[in-house]
């Protein structure tokens, strides 16, 4: 396993450019089984999860190639021959569950494993099952794989998202673009990862009436062309540089490569606390100047446009140079908190109760020892490291390798002190 070790501490200035989204690039490809076509998709980062991922696509026998050096990703769908995704690939993320969804669409039959992922929070697949099942699916588990069929055409019919999810409206959207006379799904998630889903499918020739709005209807077709498709970049990586950037008093970072839209109200939230936050006029670049005391500013987790719970571990750390008391309130998760004893080993002052997390700054921040236990988590732990006195050694930073493309050499470009080596 690689480690960072981070000096500290080490203001930050110049520019950053945003990679493609993770989050929005593996629904992606999941469609692009639904097509016997060749599909190409452009801007997919470097991240662990998506090499994962194609092993999975490739277990079905479909040719799936990522061109790393190109960030570019094909797939050729009339290969496809074996409707399964095993335990081995699934376990090692929790976004291979789109296989189901995937492979019942194309296949109208699907044996899939239970996912794995990220050691943090119950996030049942019931959900998906049971929207699974109203549209008209037989549904049954066996041995830790979800086994499911259905007919050519499924009858028309409806469910409601509650609580409201972007796994399960993409797998439901997968499942019934192909076999469903008309399907319409309530309470749909609004995240901009779904929405650019769905826009896709509907580029393949989808029948989707609702995108962007949280009641979407599906209506069969018989076939969908290949998908020729630019990833969107990685909104959650744009709000950590940018939450990065106010930690310090003297950084000031642009942040490249961005869409301002999909920011929800980030952006008025940093400048509450004193820093300053300006876009260019297109709303793709970024200016984020760091407060010289910054003001502490509660947040509380909610679905899109609300703040985003990806980014709330690094609201926090920001939170333990601010000056005075704040809470971060996660209302997706509950427990998504395993960053604060390791944030506590570096000197900050967090105490969590049920699903808020109490920070009291401004506190002295000093190396020492801290150990990775989710992606967000460990993106914390970096940023507390840059502003910390002294060393910090991060363990476990394959967390990050699943959702940050080539994090230290972004940050050291703009002056932190980041190596990786083996633990």
């Amino acid at each position: 396993m690689d480690k960072f070790i981070i000096q500290g501490p080490t203001p930050i200035h110049g520019e950053l450019h945003v990679s493609g989204s993770k989050n929005a690039a593996l629904p992606l490809m999941a469609a692009c089984l639904l097509s016997e076509e060749r599909s190409e998709i452009r801007n997919i980062p470097r991240l662990q999860d998506i090499y994962t991922f194609t092993k999975v696509i490739q277990g079905t026998g479909t040719q799936a190639t990522f061109h790393q050096e190109e960030n570019r990703w094909t797939c050729d769908g009339s290969t496809l021959d074996t409707p399964e995704a095993p335990y081995d690939l699934v376990r090692k993320m929790r976004a291979s569950f789109y296989m189901l969804g995937a492979l019942l669409g194309r296949c109208g039959e699907a044996r899939v494993s239970l996912p794995g992922g990220c050691a943090w929070g119950p996030r049942p697949v019931d959900l998906h099952l049971k929207g699974l099942e109203a549209m008209g699916y037989k549904m049954s588990q066996k041995g830790g794989y979800i086994e499911a069929k259905g007919p050519d055409t499924l009858p028309p019919s409806s469910f409601t998202l509650q609580p409201s999810s972007v796994g399960a409206t993409i797998n439901l959207v997968l499942a019934a673009v192909l076999r469903s006379e008309s399907f319409r799904l309530v309470n749909a998630a609004l995240e901009p990862d779904v929405v650019q889903f769905c826009e896709a499918l509907q580029a393949m020739g989808a029948d989707i009436d609702g995108i962007g709005s949280s009641t979407l209807t599906i209506r069969k077709v018989t076939r969908l062309k290949g998908l020729d498709w630019d990833n969107s970049p990685d909104r959650i990586e744009a709000g950590t540089f940018m939450i990065a950037a106010m930690m310090h008093p003297d950084s000031v970072c642009t942040i490249h490569g961005i869409r301002r839209s999909e920011l929800g109200g980030l952006a008025d939230d940093i400048r509450l606390t004193g820093a300053i936050c300006e876009f260019n006029s297109e709303g793709t670049s970024v200016r984020v100047k760091a407060p010289e005391r910054i003001t502490p500013i509660s947040v509380r987790t909610d679905i899109y446009p609300g703040f985003p719970t990806d980014l709330q571990a690094q609201w926090a750390t920001m939170l333990t140079q601010a000056h005075g008391t704040s809470a971060v309130e996660d209302r997706i998760y509950e427990d998504r908190f395993s960053y604060a004893p390791e944030l506590g080993r570096l000197g900050a002052n967090i105490e969590v109760k049920h699903n808020v997390a109490w920070v009291t700054g401004h506190t002295p921040l000093n190396g020492a020892s801290v150990m990775s236990t989710d992606l967000r988590a460990s993106v914390s732990l970096v940023m507390a490291a840059m502003v910390a006195q002294g060393q910090t050694d991060v363990l476990r930073v394959y967390h990050l390798d699943r959702g940050y493309e080539a994090l230290e050499a972004k940050l050291t470009a703009i002056g932190a002190n980041i190596e990786r080596v083996k633990e």
